[in-house]
């Protein structure tokens, strides 16, 4: 069989019509053609078989001995053919759209869930898969294209991004409420010295950003514990057994209670957040619908507590 020959599935169409029909009229009635046309078809089709399909007197139009024998096969294939599509188009209709994005823990525990609930009113039956993992992990998540969007801190050298900056989140000092810094308005990162610190992972982008910041300051401070989760940093701040250096956005679904946030200075540090993409992909319609929303959630929340 060559699989490489053109099917004429429009004369094959007809030619069916005009079998079980009886009449070149009455198939082109059905088809919604002209008899004109349908005769065209017929005769292309013939053509390419290089045999008579039909006989015709002014009265009657009946099979040949060649037609007789290609309608069943062409009526099964037609019916089989048919039968296929419906299945896919079902098959379409039952897979359920998905979204996958990647969120940092502090956004993910605290806007999120509005984000997301706002979008499944427009998409209610939306599979969203929620990728809660680090600005690393985010980045390559995105460029490997397991996730389409990713609200996560902003990388200057990831030239392949699309990038939009939201917001700039403050690092602070987390302290307990009765600590000697609790009746302070701010703190100088020179007075930390002599106080144990608690910070997270070198892997993590706050990390990297405190570090390059500090550009050397940083070997002047007790840093007494490295953490994996800023969780666990704002746990031992309120146990009194450190000091915690976070982005004010840690709060912005945490219990503050019993501690005391202080912005730190010289120099105020800040991380900016914001939705990444990989450049040139086309984003679905459910994507571009979860970017909207992320900026108005954003909008909405840019001056309260938590991001200033």
């Amino acid at each position: 069989m060559n699989y490489n020959s053109r099917i004429d599935f429009l004369g094959l169409h007809a030619f069916v019509a005009v079998a079980e029909r009886g009449s070149f009229r009455d198939a082109a009635a059905h088809l919604n053609l002209s008899n004109t046309a349908i005769s065209h078809r017929i005769r292309k089709l013939e053509e390419e078989v290089g045999q008579k399909l039909f006989l015709r007197t002014n009265r009657d139009v009946t099979l040949t001995k060649a037609g007789v024998e290609l309608l069943p096969k062409v009526q099964k294939t037609l019916y089989n053919l048919a039968g296929a599509l419906d299945e896919l188009k079902q098959a379409s209709k039952n897979r359920q759209e998905r979204l996958s994005v990647g969120c940092l823990p502090t956004i993910a525990t605290g806007r999120l869930p509005n984000i997301v609930m706002r979008l499944r009113k427009l998409y209610p039956d939306l599979l969203v898969e929620i990728y809660d993992k680090s600005a690393a992990e985010i980045s390559e998540l995105v460029a490997n294209g397991t996730v389409e969007v990713g609200v996560t801190l902003i990388s200057s050298h990831r030239w392949d991004f699309q990038t939009e900056v939201l917001v700039e989140d403050p690092f602070i000092l987390v302290c307990p409420e009765h600590h000697p810094f609790g009746d302070k308005k701010a703190i100088n990162w020179s007075e930390l010295a002599s106080h144990p610190l608690i910070r997270v992972s070198q892997q993590s982008g706050n990390r990297m950003i405190i570090d390059d910041a500090l550009a050397g300051q940083e070997n002047s401070l007790n840093w007494a514990y490295e953490a994996q989760h800023l969780q666990t940093a704002v746990a031992m701040a309120r146990a009194g057994a450190a000091l915690a250096i976070v982005p004010r956005m840690t709060f912005a679904a945490a219990d503050e209670s019993g501690l005391r946030l202080l912005p730190l200075e010289k120099p105020s540090i800040k991380r900016q957040l914001g939705i990444v993409s990989k450049s040139g992909a086309a984003l679905s319609s459910a994507a571009q619908a979860f970017i909207s929303i992320v900026k108005e959630v954003f909008a909405e929340t840019s001056s309260s507590a938590d991001t200033v």
